[in-house]
């Protein structure tokens, strides 16, 4: 199982982490014009390097920086990207089953790139807090940047000229991470996730009738995204790691969509990522079947929850794996909790110290089923 020693992890993470108090504090600072940005930067720079050393400790093999920097965990990538705009809106464009995150859309302006990201400085920061640890980049997927404005926001979206032909987004989405994954690259990441919660939805029966209701072709879309990050990939050098995390929302503990992974498994498994994070945490995302469409692809279960402390039964779990066995063999599976701890800087509702307890529970399950 030599592959074990390569991202994905048996002990992994998908990304986010609970924000400090003095670090939520200084955010709100800031936007209230009481501190400076420099203040505030060096208020991330503190809490990330607080946090690395943490992960570290833990024994994480990749780290990441928590998004500590961005107030949730796709907005803050996709607005910086060139000609993409913000537009407030007074829903959020999928219905949370609890507290509702701030309403948002996007629009395009002219034709989108990527140009000078302020994300590439973040990865430098990381890096250079990091050392010679592995770090792990988290942006969201090339499919977020469809489904946001033409999918979730159909009824207002208005393309621009050059994309009244939806094939030059589509070529635009392409070039745009290509360049994306080129300029992370050169500054030395070699572990990148793209966060997508697209195919979530596409599993929720009720969110499939809605969309369909509205002329919408799922089972195309979902192809059309494939073709998309596939051609993506298709620029990754070889000695990068790609993975992708399939998220069902997670926004203070609360969820937007449910669903076995049936209608989307045999085409999500087409595309090319080194490995698939997926959500498998409570009952509303089925059972395990759908993965004997993953053929050699890398599955990380996400069998232990992020949004509740309680640690659950160590038995159960491993008896869950080797479920997951039926379809996949061990070598080809790994472990991590179903998504991050704070996809928004609200965070999940638990404590800080119960997140670290969450982590050491997904450590010791996967010395148990895999080994050091």
């Amino acid at each position: 199982m030599s592959n074990l020693k390569t991202p994905p992890f048996t002990f992994d993470i998908v990304g986010s982490f609970l924000r400090p108090a003095y670090l939520k504090e200084a955010r709100a600072d800031f936007a209230a014009g009481r501190i400076s940005r420099e203040k505030l930067t060096a208020t991330e720079d503190r809490a990330i390097s607080e946090l690395v050393h943490k992960e570290k400790e833990i024994g994480l093999k990749a780290v990441t920086d928590g998004e500590f920097r961005r107030t949730m965990w796709h907005l803050d990538f996709l607005e910086e990207l060139q000609n993409v705009e913000h537009v407030d809106t007074a829903h959020w464009s999928v219905e949370f089953k609890g507290p509702k995150p701030k309403g948002a859309q996007l629009t395009f302006t002219e034709k989108i790139a990527f140009g000078e990201h302020p994300f590439l400085e973040h990865f430098k920061k990381l890096q250079e807090i990091a050392g010679n640890h592995l770090v792990k980049q988290t942006i969201p997927s090339p499919s977020m940047l469809h489904l946001i404005p033409c999918i979730r926001g159909k009824e207002s979206y208005q393309p621009i000229e050059r994309y009244q032909d939806e094939n030059n987004l589509y070529d635009d989405i392409v070039e745009t991470y290509q360049d994306a994954i080129r300029a992370f690259y050169n500054l030395g990441c070699r572990y990148l996730q793209f966060d997508d919660t697209s195919w979530g939805e596409f599993c929720d029966i009720e969110k499939r009738t809605a969309y369909e209701a509205l002329g919408i072709d799922l089972n195309k879309i979902a192809h059309d995204y494939v073709d998309c990050i596939n051609r993506i990939l298709a620029s990754k050098p070889a000695d990068m790691t790609i993975t992708t995390h399939i998220c069902r929302g997670n926004f203070r503990s609360t969820w937007f969509s449910s669903g076995s992974y049936d209608p989307v498994a045999k085409t999500l498994f087409q595309a090319n990522y080194d490995g698939f994070f997926l959500e498998y945490d409570s009952d509303r995302s089925g059972d395990f079947a759908p993965l004997v469409h993953a053929g050699n692809r890398i599955v990380v279960l996400g069998l232990l929850t992020s949004k509740f402390p309680e640690l659950e039964d160590e038995n159960a779990v491993i008896a869950r794996i080797h479920e997951a066995e039926k379809y996949l063999p061990l070598e080809q599976l790994r472990l991590s909790t179903q998504c991050g701890f704070s996809s928004t800087e609200e965070g999940n509702v638990m404590t800080e110290d119960e997140q670290w307890a969450k982590l050491a529970h997904v450590k010791r399950i996967a010395e148990k089923v895999w080994g050091n």
